[in-house]
């Protein structure tokens, strides 16, 4: 089984490029972050054509997240247990987020996340990003405590970098958001919960990233962070084979300012 993730940035903006690289990458299942698009804008068909079921979640322009499989998709949930909300009126439920979407494909089950962003440290927004962590974590390990042989993965875009490693210059986002000790513990959290990052043995090293910004030549310069990951349980870390960051899917017309993160997966 190979398993991705990408923060596509606008899934209709960049459908061709998608669904391109899953036939030529032969990825069996694809969750997606920033969809950008409500359930009835996704564009279904072209994924379709090439033998994918997809499940969505997703309003406006904002978030979106999505999983394509050509292995079968089941039990889709929406959000998960206790997972907070953005907005200040009680009835608005956390799935009007679009942030969280869960589904079981080829018996693995798959979470395709976008983790808040947290905007500035004085924020109100980055309290919320910890908060959404911390549910995150008391739900991901009751997972396991109810099944601790359970295969799951946790995986998308966490704008976190819980590392001096993960960024280009450490210096250069001191005092933002995405390095912070709170932000790094809150994901180190989730670490010691049982899920481990499954790619990094794969792709060691400073200076390894999946994001990039559009601006002053970050990505020719690789002046990046790494904040795309793909966690998993250990019964799901134990099938792992081989991962990689697809760097050359940054290049090109049009492309999304993250990598697809992908991993092989052995049959258990």
């Amino acid at each position: 089984m190979r398993l991705a993730t990408w923060n596509v940035n606008s899934i209709r903006t960049r459908v061709d490029r998608v669904t391109d690289w899953l036939a030529r990458a032969d990825v069996d299942v694809l969750a997606m972050q920033e969809t950008k698009c409500s359930d009835e804008q996704f564009p279904t068909m072209p994924f379709a054509a090439l033998g994918y079921d997809v499940v969505h979640c997703g309003f406006n322009q904002w978030n979106g997240v999505a999983i394509a499989s050509r292995i079968g998709i089941d039990d889709v949930a929406v959000g998960f247990d206790g997972q907070p909300t953005w907005s200040d009126k009680p009835d608005v439920e956390a799935a009007a987020e679009a942030r969280a979407l869960g589904a079981t494909c080829g018996g693995v089950r798959v979470w395709s996340l976008y983790i808040p962003n947290g905007r500035t440290v004085d924020s109100a927004h980055y309290v919320y990003k910890l908060q959404w962590l911390a549910a995150l974590r008391e739900t991901a390990a009751s997972w396991l405590a109810d099944d601790p042989s359970a295969p799951i993965a946790l995986v998308g875009d966490w704008n976190i970098a819980p590392t001096d490693d993960d960024v280009w210059d450490v210096e250069f986002y001191r005092g933002s958001t995405h390095i912070t000790e709170a932000e790094r513990a809150a994901f180190g959290a989730i670490v010691d919960a049982g899920f481990s990052d499954v790619v990094r043995p794969f792709t060691p090293g400073p200076a390894v990233f999946t994001y990039w910004d559009y601006t002053q030549l970050r990505f020719p310069k690789n002046r990046g962070m790494r904040i795309d990951f793909i966690l998993g349980s250990p019964t799901l870390a134990e099938r792992v084979t081989h991962a990689e960051i697809v760097r050359a899917e940054r290049k090109g017309k049009q492309p999304s300012d993250h990598a697809p993160v992908l991993v092989d997966l052995v049959d258990p």
